[in-house]
């Protein structure tokens, strides 16, 4: 006898399970004091609207918009079941639920959503796996952004200054608070330090609804690394003048900040008070910011040994050192030079700009492509050597030893006609096939 209710309480869940009831948003997030509407719906009228929110339930009439929270839809006789929230609370967080008659039966139907009121989370904190101040280019650099109690949990970004970091992020980890509905989001990040590093900013990024803006956590990147040029090779100063000061200015990075020694024939010339008649002087490296130093030579008065000569820079710290080739020019630096050194393609000892370049490629297709048509229009005697063709006729009875006749006369007009018979090919020369001669 205990199988018949059994079986008649799995009959009634099913026809409750059949009636559904469509709610929307299954989730939402809001701050305190914000709006919010939850809308139920089943298709078939109803006559009565109950919605739960945090620990009271309220009767939804659309006569009643007095109560905090109150009807909203086009009505009970369309089967909607919704309420305006007009101030979201604190205590609220949690789930809201409406409650609608059924159909048929006596079992009142119920759909739930997931209401999060916005808590922010308090300042992020920036954690690194060592205390030094400095590091050295190539060294393994680890991060960690923590961000707690926040409600839901924080978005986490990274950025150097303002450039997005997307490598080296690790997966963000959000853990709940021990008796709390509070979360903490935390995320590790790890990266190889390069010289571009230097004097950066690594910033962890903290965003959250319940926040006005983001908040950051930042600490300054410094990297030391040796000497480094700025380009490849020889380096040639244009535009000096004969019987004329001289300056050759040469930039480098480096940090810690470098020191500097030109050698000039047998003479090692290195920063120091001058006499005012010396003839060579050089400067202390000036700091340009961002590791960048320029490292100047003076030349009292420029002589035309001088623009034969090579001058040699060495720029060193404590990390290494590099070596710079240094040549003089009277004449005036290249425009393409100037515009974008970056850019600048050294073809057989002439340095040509992008510019230049594109105009050459440019150039050359045009003459290939002129020489393919004029190629094709004299092969096949077209446009303004359509006009140059002629009929070569052979007489009957001709010497077949004669010599031929040139290659551009067998070839004839388009569509020649012979009197003599048509051409066998052999090879690349056509020769005429002698016909028998016949008694008249």
């Amino acid at each position: 006898m205990a199988v018949f209710p059994a079986l008649f309480g799995f009959f009634l869940l099913a026809v409750v399970k059949g009636q559904v009831v469509d709610i929307t948003p299954r989730e939402a997030v809001r701050r305190v004091g914000d709006e919010l509407i939850v809308q139920c719906k089943v298709p078939y009228p109803i006559d009565s609207c109950r919605m739960t929110v945090g620990p009271n339930s309220y009767r939804l009439l659309p006569t009643n918009q007095d109560e905090e929270v109150v009807y909203s839809g086009n009505g009970l006789q369309f089967g909607e079941c919704g309420g305006l929230i007009k101030h979201v609370r604190e205590e609220w967080n949690g789930n809201i639920s409406c409650v609608v008659p059924p159909q048929s039966g006596s079992i009142e139907l119920t759909a739930t959503m997931q209401l999060t009121v916005a808590r922010p989370p308090l300042q992020p904190l920036l954690i690194t796996d060592t205390h030094q101040s400095s590091f050295k280019e190539g060294d393994y650099f680890m991060a960690q952004c923590v961000v707690p109690s926040g409600r839901p949990a924080a978005k986490v970004t990274w950025y150097l200054d303002d450039e997005p970091l997307l490598e080296g992020i690790h997966q963000a980890v959000i853990r709940p608070e021990p008796g709390s509905d509070l979360k903490t989001i935390s995320q590790n990040l790890s990266r190889t330090l390069s010289a571009d590093d230097n004097g950066k900013r690594l910033i962890c990024r903290a965003e959250h609804e319940a926040l006005d803006g983001p908040k950051d956590v930042a600490r300054q990147l410094v990297v030391e690394y040796p000497p480094k040029r700025m380009e490849a090779g020889q380096i040639t100063i244009f535009g000096l003048k004969i019987g004329e000061e001289g300056r050759l200015n040469v930039t480098v990075r480096a940090n810690p900040a470098p020191t500097a020694s030109w050698t000039v024939g047998d003479l090692v010339v290195s920063p120091r008070p001058a006499a005012d008649d010396a003839a060579v002087v050089a400067l202390e490296p000036e700091h340009l910011g961002g590791g960048y130093y320029n490292v100047t030579l003076i030349l009292q008065r420029v002589a035309k040994e001088d623009v034969d000569r090579t001058y040699y820079l060495r720029v060193s710290n404590e990390l290494g050192q590099e070596e710079f080739a240094v040549r003089l020019s009277t004449m005036d630096e290249p425009a393409a030079r100037k515009a974008n050194s970056s850019y600048l393609i050294d073809v057989y000892g002439v340095e040509l700009g992008s510019g230049a370049i594109a105009g050459i490629v440019v150039a050359v297709l045009i003459l290939l492509i002129a020489v393919s048509l004029i190629v094709f229009a004299k092969a096949t005697d077209r446009w303004c050597f359509g006009g140059r063709s002629h009929r070569t006729d052979i007489p009957d009875g001709a010497d077949s030893e004669a010599p031929l006749p040139p290659h551009d006369d067998i070839k004839g007009s388009e569509n020649p006609t012979h009197d003599h018979g048509e051409y066998i090919s052999n090879g690349n020369t056509k020769h005429p096939e002698k016909k028998p001669d016949t008694a008249v």
